[in-house]
């Protein structure tokens, strides 16, 4: 369908929304979503999310917020992230959502590669936010007292168009921050009001309902730009929780909700009751990577679509497959054909085309110039990543795939050495990196394996120093080390000692091979199961 509302920027496109949709509702937080720091469920319409906007946007304009300044945020998925966010974007200041679970290691890096001249946190985080920061960047603790935003502690360092600086796992080494413009964050909004098929808008009463965090862009950009194209209310909850999920989803009217690919298989291990047809209320749940065996069971029983696709925060809208369109082939990782004015390519190590069918890695861009339009801008102060990633004048996604005599893709595999647990990217390298850091570790590799509910975990074969006992008391040890380098989500779920690490010809880690004697490793209880040792930080 075609978008009701747009703009030139976001700020823009909520102030036109908001004058038109004035008394829809703009956010709902479910009341098991907001236990936290409210004592019921929490509403704003656009003319309450306006007027509170307006008062942000005096109070840091007053302080000295201008055009090029960026702002971290660290508010969870609460109502203060999108009204600050909306704020900071009239001021054309850019964001730098923060993820509060990071060590405070991993959150000075991002602070101050970020080049960030305010973090903006709550209570709850404040004490953890402040302790990664550099005495020279204040921190704001959102109150309800007024309380004046402090002056900026940095200049200018973004783009004008800069929208948000987004941080992803780098395969190669630390973080990388994605750049991403105002015309980015747009592009998604008209992309996905235009798709239609089994994702259907109808601009009246959708309420898109999204456990993902806003550090990701699938919740800061495509729930919220698709909202606010269509006058819809967004409905942000803290965190998936399978006990609470259907409670949620009714009690807040959502005609949509987005997913991770475990969702499916934790809500299918609930009883079934005679309430699990939604088909009366729920259009369709929009992800990717839903484990094959569960996606028709899931539909067959709660009678909602689960409808697969594929996007980097890197490519954006400008290359987006999406399986809204039957066949989609349910149940064999299928994300849809390519639409109009994508230009793809799928090839081999050597960069050359495979034969149809075949297995290679997938190539975009747009296929008629701006050929980047869409994309992120680039990787913040790394021209030589952002070159590397656009070679030969294609975006190499690192993702590999098929595609079958229908046109349909089918995610295969990933080519970059990436763990992919609960919807968090996991780098090898950050971990590997954290783990050489211990004295008593010589070496070691880190590869995903298969997990029943969190779709992949973290595995670490480690090779001791000599005299280490290879037990499970340094196995604790190691993984309490990692729990302090890094969020808990990226420490290891097993570790297990081996003498020396498989290793190709040109000696560099066997990737392929470590990856299968993992599963082995797993399956026979070779390694010491540490899954239950990882826990959130704050």
């Amino acid at each position: 369908m075609t978008p009701h509302f747009d703009g030139r920027t976001i700020s823009e496109l909520f102030q036109r929304t908001a004058a038109a949709c004035a008394d829809r509702d703009f956010l709902h937080i479910p009341a098991t979503a907001c236990r936290d720091y409210a004592d019921s469920a929490l509403t704003l319409t656009y003319r309450q999310a306006g007027e509170q906007v307006a008062q942000l946007v005096t109070q840091l304009h007053r302080a000295g917020y201008q055009p090029g300044h960026r702002v971290a945020l660290a508010l969870d998925n609460r109502p203060e992230f999108f009204l600050h966010f909306l704020a900071l974007a009239r001021l054309g200041v850019s964001v730098v959502p923060l993820n509060a679970s990071m060590s405070r290691v991993e959150l000075g890096y991002v602070v101050g590669h970020a080049d960030i001249a305010l973090a903006i946190t709550h209570a709850g985080h404040a004490a953890h936010i402040g302790a990664a920061l550099p005495s020279s960047i204040p921190l704001h603790v959102v109150t309800n007292d007024g309380r004046e935003y402090a002056s900026p502690a940095a200049p200018a360092a973004a783009a004008a168009d800069e929208a948000a600086l987004l941080y992803t796992s780098g395969t190669t080494g630390l973080p990388k921050g994605c750049m991403l413009s105002n015309d980015y964050f747009l592009e998604i909004g008209r992309l996905y009001a235009g798709l239609g098929g089994y994702c259907r808008f109808d601009g009246l009463g959708d309420r898109l309902a999204t456990p993902l965090p806003v550090t990701h862009m699938n919740a800061l950009a495509c729930s919220f730009m698709i909202m606010l194209m269509t006058g819809g209310c967004l409905v942000p909850l803290d965190r998936f929780h399978p006990s609470t999920w259907w409670q949620s989803i009714r009690a807040s009217r959502a005609t949509a909700f987005h997913y991770l690919g475990v969702m499916p298989a934790m809500l299918l291990n609930a009883t079934a009751t005679e309430h699990d047809d939604l088909s009366d209320s729920v259009r369709f749940g929009f992800g990717a990577g839903v484990d094959p065996r569960h996606q028709a069971t899931f539909e067959a029983r709660f009678k909602v679509p689960l409808i697969e696709a594929w996007a980097m925060t890197e490519t954006g809208a400008g290359a987006w497959i999406t399986a809204n369109q039957d066949p989609r082939h349910p149940g064999q990782r299928c994300f849809g054909r390519p639409p109009a004015g994508l230009a793809h390519r799928i090839v081999d190590d050597e960069g050359s085309d495979v034969a149809p069918g075949c297995v290679g890695e997938l190539l975009v861009r747009r296929e008629h110039p701006p050929l980047r339009r869409g994309f992120f801008t680039g990787y913040y102060k790394d021209d030589a990543a952002t070159a590397l990633a656009w070679r030969d004048g294609w975006f190499h996604s690192g993702d590999l795939v098929r595609v079958g005599a229908d046109g349909s893709f089918f995610f295969v595999d990933r080519s970059k050495n990436i763990v992919r647990r609960s919807g968090e990217n996991i780098a090898a390298i950050e971990v590997e990196s954290a783990l050489q850091a211990h004295s008593e570790v010589a070496g070691t590799a880190i590869c995903p394996v298969a997990d029943e509910l969190r779709g992949e975990e973290v595995f670490a074969f480690v090779v001791l120093r000599t005299g280490v006992a290879a037990n499970a008391d340094t196995a604790l040890r190691l993984q309490a080390h990692c729990q302090q380098a890094l969020a808990y989500y990226k420490v290891p779920g097993y570790i297990a000692f081996r003498s020396e690490l498989p290793q190709t010809a040109s000696q560099k880690l066997a990737r392929a091979r470590i990856k299968a004697l993992a599963a082995a490793a797993v399956e026979s209880a070779d390694a010491f199961d540490l899954r239950r040792l990882k826990k959130r930080h704050v």
